[in-house]
């Protein structure tokens, strides 16, 4: 009832803007939605005949794991999609940022303290409310095909680690943002982007070392023929590393994967326990040449150059809009602070940003284009092949996707698009 006074100022403060969001919001979401149904309708259809291309490696009951694994996933998205705007609504119209910061502010803090507070506040509600999803996630769908290996201790003890991890850096960097938006004039953004992307940029080199044994344990690859392998694969490549190391990924999933983390003199080639188990030797070395191709290929420096860009763009807009009325009135704000109006651009930029992802996904999938024919080069591109298909088959990832779904929402390129790109290269090479 205490948000009822909050709802009712919102809607007589709608205006221009109220209407351009609400148009976006929907917008956005109905694409998503019409998205999700087209691969859903697209996995059912092709769900009782595996694609000719895997006819000899891949089959028809493994398929349709896939496929099933697949439609579950869709069917928890489209209610968590459903959920997050109704929160959305909640915490704009419905009042939720209003009451958060006329409660913080009615404890009488500093208003940096009371900036911080109301929106750590906030971010604490929202990730609690995620947690019956991830319960969902885990120890249903994953638990149904076989993949869920951690318990419901394992669960809660890492979202607990992970909001402290978040408070511990989030709330010190918050705070110093806040300071700078209210202190250093009108360049505040300019001056905000630097530190966030100096803190981004601190927190990859420390990661490997720091931050990710936090949750798992890393044991250096033992001497023999894998290792010796993998050195000579390195030194092919140019590629120095603080280490090798296996990944006790089994304790939480029975998914596989393979990569290289960190920054400078601090990078780690880190493979899953469970990929070691599923690949042999030469399988493993082509998965990590690709891994390694986007290192030579410079792709994770043109990441964060592009996702730096995109970060100081969106601080200058935000620097245009943070004192406009019509911003916070719109989103039925009654708090006109910079910490709400950070907030608020946090929260609803993604619904005029849908634009942006398959543009991003378009590029990502050319990296990985680029990454297996650099591995094709380094090392057995028929391996590549192999130890991609199997993983397809472990880790339930559907080969018949939606081509448009794909195209917004596939980083990699789909199964037989990949496979025949590096069975050109092979026929190439021959």
């Amino acid at each position: 009832m205490r948000l009822l006074p909050y709802l009712f100022l919102a809607l007589i403060q709608m205006n221009t803007f109220t209407y351009i969001f609400l148009f976006a919001l929907v917008a956005s979401y109905s694409i998503q939605f019409w998205l999700s149904q087209r691969q859903a309708n697209h996995v059912q259809q092709h769900r009782d005949a595996v694609p000719e291309a895997f006819k000899q490696s891949i089959s028809l009951e493994a398929h349709q794991k896939a496929a099933d694994y697949t439609l579950d996933k869709i069917k928890l998205g489209t209610i968590d999609g459903l959920f997050g705007l109704v929160v959305l609504l909640l915490l704009t119209f419905g009042g939720g940022i209003s009451f958060a910061f006329d409660f913080w502010q009615g404890i009488e803090l500093s208003p940096i303290m009371t900036g911080v507070c109301a929106m750590g506040s906030l971010f604490l509600v929202m990730s609690v409310l995620e947690i019956p999803s991830s319960l969902y996630q885990t120890f249903v769908i994953e638990e149904k095909f076989g993949f869920n290996k951690s318990s419901y201790g394992q669960f809660f003890k890492d979202h607990i680690m992970q909001l402290a991890l978040a408070a511990a850096i989030g709330m010190p960097l918050l705070a110093v943002i806040l300071w700078v938006m209210d202190s250093v004039g009108s360049l505040w953004w300019l001056y905000a982007w630097a530190i966030l992307m100096s803190v981004s940029l601190l927190m990859s080199w420390l990661y490997p070392t720091v931050i990710s044994p936090l949750f798992n344990k890393f044991t250096p690859m033992q001497e023999g023929e894998l290792k010796n392998r993998i050195q000579g694969l390195l030194a092919r490549c140019g590629f120095n590393s603080q280490g090798i190391f296996i990944m006790d990924g089994s304790k939480r999933s029975g998914h596989g994967n393979a990569y290289f983390t960190g920054l400078g003199n601090n990078k780690r080639i880190v493979f899953f326990d469970t990929l070691v188990e599923s690949l042999d030797d030469e399988e493993l070395e082509a998965v990590l040449a690709h891994e390694l191709g986007h290192f030579k290929c410079k792709h994770v420096i043109k990441m964060l150059i592009a996702s730096s860009v995109m970060t100081l763009i969106s601080f200058g807009i935000l620097g245009w809009i943070i004192d406009k009325e019509w911003f916070f009135s719109g989103l039925g704000v009654n708090n006109t602070s910079h910490a709400a109006a950070l907030l608020l651009f946090m929260l609803v930029s993604p619904a005029f940003t849908l634009f942006m992802q398959p543009i991003s996904a378009y590029f990502q999938r050319q990296f990985e284009f680029e990454a297996d024919s650099f591995a094709a080069k380094n090392a057995q591109a028929s391996k590549l092949i192999s130890g991609l298909v199997k993983l397809y088959e472990e880790n339930a990832n559907t080969l018949t996707p939606d081509p448009l779904y794909s195209s917004f929402h596939y980083s990699h390129p789909p199964a037989a698009i990949r496979i025949a790109h590096l069975e050109s290269t092979l026929q190439s090479a021959g």
